[in-house]
């Protein structure tokens, strides 16, 4: 449908063209994903793996009003270092579902149009469904990850520094920085990818 089709290059030139989501972005992000799940509840709109990942999209911004109601409630009692940690996980837990699950639907366009038999057994409801659960799986083990290490870096020389306990901490850290850059890095491939993925599809669809 034409309204989704509007809905993901909205999604598309918020998260993979801007460098950074603008208020105004984010507001036409919000209002767009909750019309495209009321939208996707109608009968009209069929039960395929594209219309799954696509209400998974739209679910992710939910994070971003969750993050909004929370700078609103705290903000004005004045926002302690934990909850400001907590919107700002909750905005970067959008920011890269999104990212991914728009590479997953440009990775299935670029089935579509081109191995459309081949690829019909891996286009189901069902995987489309365990994809996104996932994709949300990751990475809020990711963001739980960047929390514990925020919590770290808080809690300073009350960290233990020695035995296992400490270990583990000082391994949580490195995972979590090592997770913070390759964060940019991924998001420049992805980037890439979809560019390619939608210039073939644009040149296979032209008239030659």
């Amino acid at each position: 449908m034409k309204d989704l089709r509007r809905y993901l290059a909205l999604k598309y030139i918020q998260y993979l063209v801007l460098s950074s989501s603008t208020a105004v972005s984010t507001l036409l992000g919000l209002l767009g994903s909750a019309y495209t799940l009321i939208l996707l509840q109608s009968a009209k709109v069929s039960s395929k793996s594209t219309a799954v990942l696509i209400s998974s999209l739209a679910q992710a911004d939910i994070l971003v009003f969750l993050s909004l109601v929370s700078d609103v409630l705290w903000g004005s009692s004045g926002v302690s270092p934990a909850a400001s940690a907590v919107a700002r996980i909750l905005l970067t837990a959008n920011a890269h579902i999104s990212c991914v699950l728009l590479s997953c639907v440009a990775f299935e366009a670029y089935l579509i149009t081109f191995l459309p038999a081949e690829s019909r057994p891996l286009r189901t409801v069902r995987n489309a469904r365990l994809l996104s659960r996932l994709v949300w799986a990751l990475v809020a083990a990711e963001c739980a990850l960047f929390l514990l290490d925020d919590h770290l870096r808080a809690g300073g020389a009350s960290a233990p520094s020695r035995g296992p306990l400490g270990l583990l901490f000082q391994l949580c850290s490195a995972a979590a920085a090592l997770l913070r850059s390759l964060s940019y890095i991924l998001g420049i491939l992805l980037r890439i990818g979809n560019v390619y993925i939608y210039y073939k599809i644009f040149f296979s669809m032209s008239p030659r």
